[in-house]
């Protein structure tokens, strides 16, 4: 991946979010043109929009990749990141989890859940555990369909706002204090 944008910096949000939200890995066209992940591309658009439907801002949650750089095939299109890369990567995404200590980890897509068990396993299966929060690594585990296009083969737009919805209320009926800011709590 050399010659690649490694996506992280203060884009990527607070460091006392209470969400960390993990993707697949930055967009040829979003977070490797940017430095910021989920930003400027489809995916990108997508998750801003889903975020903004359930009342959350972007700069009040965590966003990074399961790998930090765009993976590309021959073509030069974005590609699936492969094992190898996922393992070169799982020490960063470790560190930010020790850094960061937020009590929910949103993985977006397989690709997410596969590097998340790489630092914990976890026997969460994105179809079957779809929106369902899921004890792991002293956190709360929430599988979420990616925002990409391709997703919505799968899981309609209107299916991933639900599952935003339901995220929403699980971490507001947390007994510990909210992951969006107070402003918004007062105005949502």
């Amino acid at each position: 991946m050399e010659g690649r944008r490694r996506v992280l910096g203060p884009g990527n949000g607070p460091l006392d979010a209470r969400v960390l939200f993990v993707a697949e890995a930055p967009g040829r066209l979003g977070g490797d043109r940017t430095g910021v992940p989920l930003v400027s591309d489809q995916s990108g658009r997508n998750f801003t929009r889903l975020l903004e439907g359930v009342g959350w801002r972007r700069e009040d949650v965590f966003v990074s990749n399961a790998v930090l750089c765009n993976p590309r095939d021959a073509g030069g299109r974005n590609d699936t990141p492969t094992s190898a890369e996922m393992r070169n990567c799982s020490a960063h995404l470790r560190d930010l989890l020790d850094i960061l200590d937020p009590p929910y980890v949103v993985a977006l897509g397989r690709t997410a859940l596969s590097a998340l068990a790489l630092i914990a396993p976890h026997q969460a299966d994105l179809r079957r555990h779809v929106a369902t929060p899921l004890p792991w690594a002293g956190r709360i585990l929430v599988p979420l369909y990616h925002p990409g296009p391709r997703a919505q083969l799968h899981r309609t737009f209107a299916q991933q706002h639900e599952d935003f919805a339901r995220l929403r209320a699980l971490v507001e009926s947390s007994h510990q204090p909210s992951a969006i800011s107070p402003k918004l709590m007062a105005d949502g």
